[in-house]
């Protein structure tokens, strides 16, 4: 969990990392959750400072108009987030609940990658894939759902595998960071150190990194094109874990989109800039745009 206390004027005042008691199940996750929460309100007037707004972001489906949340990766099922971050904090303290990819997407429109435009994606590449969507300058929300195109199937035959999801051959099966680590081990019997070190592999010329590479870079130059396709980006922000691998990442993508697309609008492909803050930055930016339009609507 990345956190901390965000200015009104965007400056970062205090910022922390704490873990996932993921093994201990989804009521310790949420136990963390609004454990951080009050303490991060304690020490910001602690610090001379008042909370004005919480934004919290997470991953899964989130059900705005009832505030509960399935992840999971957390063990979440219907679990009623909001009205507990609610019930923990004693104040009469706006909170925002959002989805954290559609979080990080609005911290790199705001402030990133994607400023300035009104059609684009932000796509991280991490342990899941999903993307936040900017379609005629707004934020597709879709009633919680929109943006999961890790779910999507690129992969068909033998070599699709089950996804977490229920789903056999979804991107995120052959492109995220966790599966490039999986299948390169499924494919030596190596034990890997994530996908970093089958990037050095890569770097270092082996033949099975090379390949477990290239599968990831067509699924996602596969999805890439139809998202192009559909919504006509003018500009793709990449982000996660994978992005570190930079040009080696980013030049194939370009490559591989453009030679596929022909009246389609080409859009950028570019490196995300806000790295592992993007999603705290953009929790504490959509705080505070629900204290400013509170305050329009009373003003």
């Amino acid at each position: 969990m990345k956190c901390g206390l965000v200015a009104a004027d965007g400056a970062l005042l205090h910022r922390e990392t704490r873990p996932t008691p993921r093994d201990a199940g989804g009521r310790a996750v949420l136990d963390a959750l609004l454990e951080t929460v009050v303490e991060l309100s304690q020490k910001a007037t602690a610090d001379g400072h008042r909370v004005r707004a919480i934004g919290v972001v997470v991953p899964g489906v989130i059900d705005a108009e009832h505030g509960t949340v399935g992840a999971e990766n957390l063990e979440w099922v219907a679990t009623p987030v909001l009205a507990e971050l609610k019930a923990a904090i004693s104040d009469d303290v706006p909170i925002v609940l959002a989805h954290d990819v559609r979080a990080g997407g609005y911290a790199e429109l705001r402030h990133g990658a994607l400023a300035g435009t009104t059609n684009s994606m932000f796509l991280p590449l991490g342990t899941g894939i999903a993307a936040a969507m900017i379609v005629d300058g707004s934020l597709v929300s879709g009633d919680g759902y929109a943006g999961e195109l890790g779910h999507s199937k690129f992969i068909y035959g033998d070599t699709a595998e089950l996804c977490a999801c229920g789903q056999w051959g979804c991107l995120e099966t052959v492109a995220s960071a966790a599966a490039l680590a999986r299948r390169y081990t499924a494919r030596t019997g190596r034990t890997v150190d994530g996908a970093r070190e089958v990037m050095e592999l890569l770097a270092a010329g082996d033949p099975d990194a090379e390949k477990v590479w290239q599968d990831a870079l067509a699924a996602l130059i596969d999805a890439l094109v139809l998202y192009t396709t559909l919504v006509a980006p003018t500009r793709i922000a990449i982000g996660g874990g994978l992005v570190g691998a930079g040009e080696t990442l980013l030049q194939p993508l370009r490559e591989g989109v453009h030679a596929r697309l022909t009246f389609q609008r080409e859009p950028e492909i570019v490196a995300a800039v806000l790295g592992e803050e993007a999603g705290m930055l953009g929790a504490a930016q959509m705080a505070w745009d629900s204290v400013t339009a509170d305050e329009e609507e009373t003003a």
